[in-house]
């Protein structure tokens, strides 16, 4: 995985790498046209032109390797460092003494900024300084003296540098979202496919449970009950998966709506309830369990009113029933024996997202659920 994504880095910075060759090839013109009009003052022109072929050679050998991920190592950059110093120096023997003190053309010119260039490139705004103080206390040396030529040579070379070490690190960002967004897109993907499975197979063998089940009668029918208000709750849920991957809110109505059933009345506004798909999900799960609870505590015969209320910064969902209602202290003593319906399935689901739960009833009296959720800034 981590050459994986080195690679990838590598390939997103290619355009970086092609644009150093043509720096390159340009500042080696540059230099030839120099070396055509200076070389009558040069002690040693045929040494000045060896020098200029051999730029031209390694110009070409370096565009060819650093085209390849693979030869983008530092062992090669070091190289790199090398021959451009090699080339840089030997303008002393070529290049009159005085003319270089007095801040005349060395050989290579501005050639030697494609190696600051590649060490940012490669490893960053520091690489790209450490390699620019070197060329420029090269050019010092070659110089023999503080002018204003090796001044500003050598914070040119920096500037360079740390530009291109900046372009290299937002290229690294640029690949960090991209594998982001490539993983968030297969998972999405996986997501659709459960999605369908789940669709085609387990939805079908709830519903012929139901229907087996309420055709049978008796205790089948309880069954399939059962199994209908649970073939509601999953479709429920691949329906919210559907509405996020079209536009990423949920209508809480249509969510809270599919628990409606002759012994449940779901009453909402007239508009809309968005909310992000997933926060909605969750409201609803949570609004689901607490319905469980009623027919599990309160019998089949038990009836439930689920209530609906948006505020401008909090929608309440409030689910109360006509069961046998909560002794004092049962939650606390579910909770310690293990059994976490509740402080899992709602109030968990609802401190997740930030909001409360409140519940309340006595024996006798019914129980009342209230759940109340802060609403996200959309968009």
């Amino acid at each position: 995985m981590i050459h994986h994504r080195e690679d990838a880095r590598m390939g997103l910075q290619a355009p970086l790498w092609r644009a150093v060759t043509v720096f390159r090839g340009a500042a080696l013109v540059y230099a030839t046209v120099l070396m055509l009009a200076g070389s009558r003052e040069h002690t040693r022109p045929w040494l000045g032109w060896t020098v200029l072929a051999a730029m031209v050679a390694w110009t070409v050998v370096t565009g060819v390797r650093y085209h390849d991920p693979a030869g983008r190592r530092w062992t090669w950059l070091t190289a790199d460092l090398a021959v451009t110093l090699t080339c840089l120096l030997v303008s002393m023997l070529v290049v009159p003494a005085e003319r270089l003190a007095a801040g005349g053309a060395t050989l290579p010119m501005a050639w030697v900024a494609g190696v600051v260039l590649v060490w940012a490139l490669r490893g960053g705004r520091r690489a790209g300084g450490i390699a620019a103080l070197i060329v420029g206390a090269a050019d010092l040396f070659l110089r023999g003296a503080v002018t204003s030529a090796t001044v500003n040579g050598t914070v040119l070379l920096l500037l360079a540098g740390g530009v291109m070490g900046y372009v290299s690190r937002l290229t690294d960002d640029a690949e960090a979202r991209l594998q982001r967004a490539v993983e968030l897109e297969a998972a999405t993907r996986e997501r659709e496919r459960l999605a369908r499975g789940i669709h085609d197979s387990v939805l079908q063998v709830l519903a012929l449970v139901q229907r087996r089940g309420t055709e049978l009668g008796g205790e089948a029918a309880e069954l399939g009950r059962l199994a209908g208000e649970q073939e509601a709750v999953l479709r429920s849920l691949v329906g919210v998966h559907d509405t996020a991957a079209a536009a990423g809110t949920a209508d809480l109505r249509l969510l809270l709506g599919r628990y409606g059933s002759p012994r449940v009345t779901v009453s909402s506004p007239a508009t809309p309830v968005l909310l992000p798909a997933a926060v909605a999900a969750e409201v609803a799960a949570a609004a689901g369990s607490a319905l469980d609870n009623v027919t599990v505590h309160g019998g089949p015969a038990a009836r439930a009113w689920v209530l609906v209320e948006q505020e401008p910064d909090a929608v309440t969902v409030s689910i109360r029933d006509d069961g046998p209602g909560i002794a004092p202290g049962r939650l606390a003593e579910a909770a310690a024996s293990g059994r976490l319906g509740v402080a899992q399935s709602i109030q968990g689901r609802i401190r997740d997202l930030g909001g409360t739960v409140a519940i309340s009833g006595g024996p006798g009296q019914g129980t009342e659920v209230e759940l109340r959720v802060p609403v996200p800034r959309l968009g």
